[in-house]
């Protein structure tokens, strides 16, 4: 079965085709470094972070840029509130940003460009622009002629003639058109610049990431992606410079994360409801975050609230727990059969075809969780019900997890290693202190446990522990 990516272009699902397999180019739009990220940004990170991992997992060699927006007004503002410069601010907050995403488990580009390192490409791109017609110069500014480009528009299905009704002309712009997008600025008093054919001045937003997704890959792009608020006019205007620029498609495959809201309304700073990744890091569990965020599908809106968060933590404990009461069982497993393990078996084959299916449809990590849940509830059974435990089994849950957790990350495993071995440690200390009726060393030890949330059974099998639900 083929992987199928829903298409913003084509608003509709395509088999994954790259233009060069097993290669994979993968730009995704990143912050604009002027304040810590929040929530929103985040579940973008995560869900491109994931979809990109999933894309390793089969097979394909994945090349992930992604961006800093490191100078617009913004950044200049920013610095300039805080007495600082613009250079300053954004080491800050790339910082931040870095540390941030570290914590939810999201792993770092392969390429991570800033804009302002990249004002030689951005120049290179505008004079093509320039020279063939579709930008001109406009009192020391440089604009795109949105009219030169019949597509423009394609993109967020949306003709010229409606766009332009809802356009309006910010002042101080001096272009022909209120469609058309600015490609270089001219200096203004106290902000930063760079020397142009043009003059003195600073890149437009929308021309960097053309500039830099061009400079890297050099060639159309297997997947742009980025967050649905910029369809438009960033990704439009991005496809519409590529094009005009070198007459080819920016991209094969556009993907967008749809909107986040925080307690069911829209999260924005005019109700005074942002919350950022920083301050929610204080207050949760990353992984919670982490888990929450892929619960739903990536394109649907998502609601964000404080108890949802502790459902989320609720449901990765109970994971947690098999996963640690599998890595107890396999310890003292046996070679020989046992029973429950053909039951178990035909479960994890049909829970690994099912986890394919639905990520290769389109990445359904809701559908994907579903499978995890179904096979653990399966799994737990048969721990409980079953005994001796087969050995080449339960070696081949713990993969499946295991390749699982490489692509979600939201359990701790490899980590854990540690762990069970002081608990079986602590375990057979107790055993022996009841084969000789010390019950105030056994009971210490249970006392301990439970006190860091393992919770002793003992069985005719043997004492086996879990996690506190």
């Amino acid at each position: 079965m083929a992987i199928k990516i829903y298409n913003t272009l084509t608003r509709s699902k395509e088999d994954f085709n790259p233009g060069n397999q097993p290669q994979v180019t993968f730009y995704v739009c990143g912050p604009t470094v002027y304040d810590f990220i929040h929530i929103g940004n985040a579940r973008v990170f995560i869900i491109f972070d994931v979809i990109r991992r999933y894309l390793q997992h089969r097979g394909f060699d994945v090349t992930l840029v992604q961006n800093y927006t490191d100078i617009d007004d913004k950044m200049i503002n920013r610095a300039n509130e805080q007495g600082i410069t613009v250079p300053e601010l954004a080491a800050r907050f790339i910082e931040a940003y870095e540390q941030d995403v570290a914590a939810l488990k999201v792993r770092p580009a392969d390429l991570k460009p800033r804009a302002t390192e990249h004002i030689e490409q951005i120049i290179e791109l505008i004079e093509k622009l320039l020279a063939k017609g579709y930008a001109y110069i406009s009192e020391g500014d440089v604009y795109y002629d949105t009219s030169c480009y019949a597509d423009y528009g394609k993109l967020s299905q949306q003709k010229q003639d409606e766009l332009l009704a809802g356009a309006r002309v910010e002042p101080g712009e001096k272009k022909h058109s209120p469609l058309d997008f600015a490609l270089w600025k001219q200096k203004k008093v106290g902000e930063p610049f760079w020397e142009s054919p043009w003059g003195e001045g600073r890149p437009g937003w929308h021309i960097e990431c053309s500039a830099m997704s061009t400079h890297y890959m050099n060639d159309t792009l297997d997947i742009h992606a980025g967050g649905a608020d910029l369809i438009f006019p960033h990704h439009e205007n991005e496809i519409a410079q590529t094009w005009g620029a070198d007459g080819r498609p920016l991209a094969r495959y556009w993907m967008h994360a749809g909107y986040l809201n925080l307690e069911s309304q829209k999260m924005s700073k005019s109700l005074g409801n942002v919350r950022t990744v920083r301050e929610l890091l204080v207050q949760h569990d990353p992984l919670d975050l982490r888990f929450l965020i892929l619960s739903a599908h990536y394109r649907s809106p998502l609601n964000f609230s404080t108890e949802l968060v502790a459902q989320s933590g609720a449901g990765r404990q109970r994971l947690q727990g098999m996963i640690d009461n599998l890595l107890v069982a396999l310890k003292g497993a046996a070679a020989q059969q046992g029973e429950g393990e053909e039951k178990l078996q035909a479960n994890l084959k049909e829970a690994q075809e099912r986890f394919v299916n639905a990520m290769d449809d389109d990445f359904n990590t809701a559908d994907a969780l579903g499978v995890i849940f179904d096979l653990a509830r399966n799994c737990n059974i048969y721990l409980k019900e079953s005994h001796p435990y087969h050995q080449k089994l339960l070696g081949e849950v713990l993969q499946f997890y295991r390749d699982f957790n490489a692509i979600f990350e939201v359990l701790e495993i490899s980590e854990k290693q540690e762990l069970e071995k002081e608990i079986s440690a602590l375990i057979t200390r107790r055993d022996e202190a009841r084969a000789t009726k010390d019950w105030a060393t056994s009971d210490r030890i249970r006392d301990d446990l439970s006190a860091r949330g393992i919770v002793l059974e003992d069985t005719p099998h043997g004492t086996r522990w879990k996690h506190k639900e």
